[in-house]
């Protein structure tokens, strides 16, 4: 709108200032609403390194309870609920808190691009069959003893970082690796004398084969952030991969949950999802190697959730190898860098 002079009335939307010079005149665009501008400022401070490592450490507890929140809920389906279909549960519910949380951070959806389908494919195969195989190792072992197993990937990893890689192994990680291997062979000591219940061996052997899948699956996120990928793009493709590995056994038998189930399975998913969540943003507050000690917290919730609510007590292989399998994977950690000078 022009007054009769031609001159525009100031303060509209329409508003034109012409550039130095002359020119074309641009156009003010109005003042973001309060709201919007709050959530913006949110989100470059996410995008910001943030150095509060105690906020990054309860981050951390936070997510290590809510790991144990969801093998909680699969213990207590197992047995009653057919495997693909908790996997599918899992994985499906845990993209309602994982898409708010990409949203919010300002990655959904031109975060889920990716110039690495194939590799992406990989990484949530690897991560899909873990995924079953972990499941499986929770229903035919004390949820303490599933947990431990699942600490053998850092060891794997590590071998398999040096075998398809290329990183070096320096005497500490070799230590680590010599340290989580025996606190394994202590584990297994049981299986190779015969005084398992039935069904526990089974539960080892899918025990060793997922830390070895988790740690085929986390060189191949290795390799995609090294290829720039977004790591919600990683997640979220993951969980989708998942959800429909899940869903491809729904022709094997799947049971029509009752409150009770339904309510774990919603529950298991959210647990996984919001537990993803806090350990991203941890790594945001704070470094890995001040996370990690903290991570092995888990081992001791699950501990407390088996005698709590399934009545399970830790044998003595436990006891001997939880030790060796916790330094051994607290020596393999790198050193924390000191304070800038």
């Amino acid at each position: 709108m022009r007054r009769a002079g031609g001159r525009a009335e100031p303060g509209t939307a329409q508003e034109r200032l012409p550039h130095r010079g002359g020119g074309r005149a641009r156009r003010v665009r109005p003042p973001a609403h309060p709201v919007l501008q709050r959530l913006s400022a949110a989100r470059e401070e996410f995008r910001l390194p943030i150095a509060d490592e105690s906020f990054g450490i309860w981050l951390r507890i936070g997510s290590t309870l809510a790991f144990a929140a969801m093998g909680v809920c699969i213990k207590a389906l197992s047995g009653s609920v057919p495997l693909g279909q908790m996997v599918f549960f899992r994985s499906a519910v845990a993209l309602l808190p994982l898409v708010l949380f990409l949203w919010w951070s300002g990655d959904f959806p031109r975060g889920l691009a990716t110039r690495r389908p194939l590799g992406h494919v990989a990484r949530s195969l690897l991560g899909a069959c873990a995924m079953f195989t972990a499941f499986a190792t929770i229903s035919l072992l004390p949820l303490a003893e599933a947990t431990l197993l699942s600490y053998l990937a850092p060891v794997m990893l590590a071998l398999l970082g040096w075998a398809l890689l290329g990183e070096g192994l320096g005497p500490r990680r070799i230590g680590g690796i010599v340290l989580g291997l025996c606190g394994g062979a202590a584990f297994c000591l049981p299986a190779l004398s015969g005084n398992l219940a039935d069904g526990a061996l089974l539960g080892v052997l899918l025990g060793l084969a997922t830390s070895f899948l988790t740690a085929g699956a986390l060189i191949q996120v290795r390799r995609l952030t090294l290829a720039g990928e977004r790591a919600g793009a990683i997640a979220f493709w993951f969980a989708i991969v998942s959800a429909v590995a899940g869903l491809a056994t729904l022709p094997f038998g799947w049971v029509m949950p009752d409150v009770h189930q339904a309510l774990l399975l919603f529950g298991a998913g959210l647990a996984g999802g919001i537990a993803h969540i806090l350990m991203t943003l941890s790594f945001r507050h704070a470094e890995a190697a001040a996370l990690a000690p903290f991570e092995y917290l888990s081992i001791l919730w699950a501990a407390a959730a088996g005698g709590l609510f399934f009545a399970e007590v830790p044998n003595w292989a436990f006891l001997v190898a939880a030790p060796l399998v916790l330094a051994g994977s607290l020596v393999a950690l790198p050193r924390r860098r000191g304070p800038p000078a």
